[in-house]
Order: C-alpha cells, then sequence, then structure tokens
C-alpha cells in the first residue's frame, strides 16, 4: 500500500473510496475522495481501486454536485438579469437616479480555509465560477484557530468557512456523539470559530460556515457557526460547505438565506448541514462604476 493510492474498506462493504495519507504500523490513515471522512483502518482491510467511481453512492454524489452546481449557477443567472427587487426601482421613482437604471453588485467575500489541498483547490473552482471573491488557504485543521488571528483582520472576509476532514471515533470501546472527544476534528473547528466569533460577535455582520463529516453539529453551533454539519452525523460531500457560502453570498442583506434552498442545494441535505436564521451579504450600489475592478463586482441594468 503506497501513499496516494485509492481504497475502499471490506469491513464497511467498499461505501466510501478514500485516499492514503500515512502508512505506520500497519495501519493507514485515510481521507475520503468525495466525502469529508477523516478515518484509521488496519491495511489487510483496505482493497485497491481504481480512479474511478466504483459504487452507486459516490456516483450518486457527483450527479447530485453537478446538480447542486447547475442550480446555483442558474440562480445566479436570473438575478444578475433582473433588478433587485424593489429597490433600485424605488431610487428611480424618488429621483435618485436619472437615465439608465445601471448598478453594480457586491456579493458576500470569503475566506476559506481547508484541511484538504484537493478539496480546496475544487472550492476554488466554484467560487471562481459563481463570480464569488474569495481567499482559500490550506491549513490543517489544529493549526486553523491561528490561522484566522493573522487572517481576519487582513482579509475582513463577510463569510468564514471553517472544514476539511471529520469523523466519529467509532473504533474506541465507548463514544458519546455529544462529547467532542468522541470525534477526529471537531474539537479543531470549535476552537476556530471560538476565534473567529470573537473578532467580530454580530452574527449577521461574519457568517460561519463550518464542520465536515458527522462533526459535532451542536458544539459548532454553540461555538458561533451559523451553518454547520452534521446534524444526523452523516456524511457530507466535499463541496457542501461551499454551496453555503455561496447561497449566503448572494442572499441580500435585506433578507435571511433561504434555509429550504440550501438544504435543496447541498448533497447531504438537512441531515447534512444545518444552521440558523441568518442576513445574506450581497450587496448593490449606484451608479454603476466606470472601473469595476476597484471593488472586483459585477455590472448589472434594469
Amino acid at each position: 500500500m503506497n501513499l496516494g493510492d485509492l481504497v475502499v474498506r471490506k469491513s464497511y462493504g467498499g461505501d466510501v473510496t478514500f485516499r492514503v495519507e500515512e502508512v505506520r504500523n500497519n495501519q493507514a490513515i485515510i481521507k475520503g475522495t468525495e466525502f469529508r471522512l477523516l478515518a484509521d483502518s488496519p491495511l489487510y482491510d483496505l482493497i485497491k481501486v481504481p480512479f474511478t467511481p466504483t459504487n452507486s453512492k459516490e456516483q450518486q454524489a457527483q450527479i447530485k454536485a453537478a446538480e447542486s452546481m447547475r442550480l446555483l449557477s442558474e440562480e445566479r443567472k436570473k438575478q444578475a438579469e433582473r433588478s433587485p427587487e424593489g429597490l433600485v426601482q424605488d431610487w428611480y421613482n424618488q429621483g435618485y437616479v436619472q437615465g439608465e437604471l445601471a448598478y453594480f453588485e457586491i456579493p458576500g467575500k470569503v475566506l476559506h480555509l481547508d484541511g484538504d489541498p484537493n478539496y480546496l483547490k475544487k472550492s476554488m473552482n466554484v467560487y471562481e465560477k459563481l463570480k464569488i471573491p474569495t481567499e482559500g488557504h490550506y491549513v490543517h485543521e489544529s493549526s486553523m484557530a491561528n490561522a484566522l488571528y493573522r487572517l481576519l483582520p487582513r482579509v475582513r472576509p463577510d463569510i468564514v468557512v471553517i472544514t476539511g476532514h471529520d469523523g466519529v471515533l467509532k473504533h474506541r470501546q465507548t463514544y458519546d456523539l455529544y462529547s467532542l472527544n468522541s470525534y477526529k476534528n471537531s474539537l479543531n473547528f470549535v476552537q476556530a470559530i471560538r476565534v473567529a466569533r470573537e473578532y467580530e460577535r454580530n452574527y449577521d455582520t461574519l457568517t460561519i460556515v463550518a464542520g465536515a463529516c458527522q462533526s459535532h453539529f451542536e458544539a459548532l453551533l454553540q461555538a458561533g457557526a451559523n451553518f454547520a454539519s452534521s446534524p444526523g452525523r452523516i456524511l457530507i460531500h466535499a463541496l457542501d460547505p461551499v454551496y453555503v457560502a455561496a447561497k449566503a453570498a448572494y442572499t441580500s442583506i435585506r433578507d435571511t438565506v433561504n434555509m429550504a434552498d440550501v438544504f435543496h442545494n447541498t448533497i447531504s441535505g438537512s441531515q447534512g448541514v444545518g444552521g440558523i436564521e441568518t442576513k445574506g451579504t450581497y450587496r448593490i450600489g449606484l451608479p454603476r462604476l466606470q472601473d469595476l475592478s476597484i471593488l472586483k463586482v459585477t455590472p448589472s441594468a434594469i
């Protein structure tokens, strides 16, 4: 067994494909290729597989991921084609706007910390396609709290995504789903959330999206997250946190994020992601700027 090999676990019926990250003492540390799951396994329980999806669960996840991306892109296109409801028209009726009703858009800015470099790359591709201003960093889960101390004052994001790998430590003789000691990285996520919430206490000024597969949902919310995984302690797709951040980035500051849309756009649904009522971070401005690169915004017109 070599680093980078794709494997499945015999004892779990080959339900999830993993990549081997480390091998020591006849044990392997493995990370999910489609799901944000970190696990360890004895080498005898692992079977090497080719680079293609080998089970229906992962094939279904890839299909759902493509559908979620399509829905987000369609929502974004429709939003760009229509005026923000009432606001620009009101300005026009009151005489504040003359001539063409042109405006510019400022979606929420995202700071994305990811414990997996491959997932980070996939996530950044989605942000780029949706034209969401984003700064992304590969940071080990145990170092995320310290990274946020340094990054938050410089980046000054509207949305922070804190994600990577997690999982319930089921190999222990006893485990408590409501104890942080039963999780691989939930405590690290909690510590990072606390740093972010100390930086900005207003839940509508800084939106925090946190967690990975099977994360301690209640602890993440209690620490200060707006949205977190995983209420049902299930596997979440690598891009689920990105879809939640995208929804917040393109929801108006006058509206709250539609949780039904969040559940519909994520692969794992309401058992994988949950949260609290939160205002969006999308803004419009008038008049349309001549140099849009200054704010990295998108022009629109009615």
